[in-house]
């Protein structure tokens, strides 16, 4: 068991007081078999006129705040406590039938998956094509595992990684050709790469785990939000890989949000009414870290006292 703890603070900054408009929070990691979240706590101020909690068209918990009055900044204060176990091997859980590519999804899962598997972005010349196709074994049949893990590494080795503290994505191309990316890049890239291939592929947000915090391994896109994608195998399902560290499977991985877009994945966003010029700012941090016994004993003993 592997408990992980996530604080994630936003501070918007404002020349002087502005009136909010509606604000939509994705903070909420996603309950399942390889994490079940333990508490969650959100502190937003100034407080909310209103605060309701929906589960979006992908099953996302999303909470929406609506405000009265003016304020000059918003500071939004996510904190949760978290079970989570890693699963490296999906390759293991492979159906027979997909355990080499190419192969065909199962009829009654293709329409579920038709709008995973549809491009999103142009490739008028077939460059992502010609680039992904480098990775399958010419005239024979490709390991579908290996074709999907020596993608994931050639993103990883082959392309750098940058924060970029832009709005928007790259497009794949514009990846490729600059060779460069943040992890919302990188993983729209092999999103639309699968894609290419004819594999249902998906967007997710959350947070990552760096255990060089706690202990040795050193992992990019700590300390921010994260993003890498899902691919759907038959028998293994929605299966992570982390084009930005090299990570297939869950590990250090703590899913908030799945989409087929980054769009429709961002972590926080609203507007506010007022100057444009008036906006001085965002400030974001994230801390992952591990929870172990002496720190748990002593947590479980302060609710025991609230009680």
């Amino acid at each position: 068991m592997t408990i992980l703890s996530v604080r994630h603070v936003t501070a918007y900054r404002y020349a002087g007081p502005v009136r909010l408009g509606e604000h939509r929070m994705m903070l909420r990691p996603r309950d399942s078999n390889d994490q079940r979240l333990l508490e969650a706590s959100l502190d937003i101020e100034p407080r909310p006129q209103s605060l309701r909690w929906i589960h979006d068209v992908f099953d996302n918990c999303v909470a929406i705040a609506k405000f009265s009055g003016s304020t000059p900044g918003l500071r939004v204060d996510s904190n949760i406590t978290l079970d989570h176990t890693p699963f490296e091997e999906p390759e293991a859980l492979l159906e027979e039938r997909a355990r080499l590519y190419p192969f065909s999804y199962d009829a009654e899962e293709a329409p579920e998956l038709a709008r995973s598997i549809e491009r999103h972005y142009p490739d008028p010349t077939g460059e992502l094509d010609r680039w992904v196709r480098r990775f399958l074994r010419q005239g024979r049949p490709t390991e579908t595992g290996t074709l999907l893990m020596t993608l994931t590494y050639a993103i990883k080795e082959g392309l750098n990684y940058s924060r970029r503290p832009e709005k928007g994505t790259q497009t794949p191309l514009q990846t490729l050709e600059s060779r460069r990316g943040s992890c919302r890049d990188l993983a729209t890239l092999m999103i639309e790469a699968a894609r290419a291939l004819g594999l249902a592929a998906r967007f997710v947000s959350g947070y990552l785990y760096v255990p060089d915090r706690d202990a040795g391994e050193r992992r990019l896109g700590g300390g921010s939000t994260h993003a890498w994608c899902q691919i759907y195998l038959p028998g293994a399902g929605w299966v992570e890989f982390d084009p930005t560290n090299g990570i297939v499977g869950n590990r250090d991985l703590i899913r908030v949000a799945v989409a087929r877009d980054a769009r429709q994945a961002i972590p926080l966003h609203g507007s506010y009414f007022g100057d444009p010029a008036a906006a001085q700012g965002m400030d974001v941090s994230v801390h992952v870290r591990r929870l172990f016994e002496r720190e748990l004993s002593t947590h479980r003993g302060a609710e025991a006292q609230d009680a």
